[in-house]
C-alpha cells in the first residue's frame, strides 16, 4: 500500500516566489503576530523578539525560493524563528544543567507542591512564565506551548535530551513555586 502525500501549495507563497511585493506584505501580516509570540515566549523581551522576528522574516523571504512545501510555510517560518530566538539566547550565555551532574531525586524531595490544590488565573501563569530564567522558560515554552518533544528540543538547542528534561522539570517546579507564592 502506497501512501500519497498531498502537497498544498500556498497561493500567497507562490505570489511571493514570483516577486510580487504586495504578497510579501500579506504574508508578513498573516504570520507576524504568531511568530512574535513564539519569539517572545522564548526570549521574554519585546525588543529582542521584535528584532528576531524581523531577522526571521528577512531570512525566510531571502530563502523563499528554497521553500519546497515539505511542511507548511508557517511551520517552516516558526522553525526559523525558534532557531534565531535560541541563537539570541545563547548570546546571553545562560547555563544549561545536565541531569547527569545533579541528583534529581533530591530535587523532587526538596519541595512538594500539590498541583491540584492550586487554582490560578491565566495572567498569573503568563507573568510567572515570563519571570522564569531563560533556559527554563525556553524549554517550558517549546515543550508545553510549541508542542515539541524532548528529543526535538535537544536537537533545536544542541544539548543532551537529559538536559532538556532537567530544565523542564526544574522549570515546572519553579513555575509552581512562583504561582504558589503569588508572584
Amino acid at each position: 500500500m502506497e501512501l500519497t502525500v498531498s502537497i498544498h501549495r500556498d497561493e500567497l507563497v507562490e505570489r511571493c516566489k514570483k516577486g510580487e511585493a504586495a504578497g510579501y506584505k500579506e504574508l508578513y501580516q498573516r504570520y507576524a503576530k504568531a511568530m512574535f509570540n513564539t519569539c517572545h515566549r522564548i526570549l521574554n523581551s519585546f525588543d529582542e523578539a521584535e528584532d528576531v522576528l524581523q531577522e526571521s522574516f528577512t531570512e525566510a523571504f531571502k530563502n523563499l525560493h528554497a521553500f519546497e512545501y515539505r511542511t507548511s510555510f508557517g511551520g517552516w517560518l516558526k522553525q526559523i524563528c525558534i532557531h534565531r530566538s535560541i541563537n539570541q539566547l545563547k548570546k546571553r550565555k545562560f547555563r544549561w544543567e545536565d541531569i547527569e551532574t545533579i541528583n534529581v531525586y533530591n530535587i523532587a524531595e526538596e519541595t512538594f507542591i500539590d498541583e491540584n490544590e492550586i487554582a490560578f488565573k491565566v495572567e498569573q501563569v503568563k507573568k510567572s512564565i515570563l519571570s522564569l530564567p531563560d533556559g527554563y522558560r525556553t524549554v517550558l515554552s517549546l515543550y508545553l506551548l510549541e508542542g515539541y518533544d524532548h528529543q526535538e528540543i535537544s536537537e533545536i538547542l544542541n544539548v543532551a535530551e537529559s538536559t532538556t528534561r532537567t530544565q523542564y522539570m526544574r522549570a515546572k517546579q519553579k513555575l509552581l513555586q512562583l504561582l504558589k507564592e503569588g508572584i
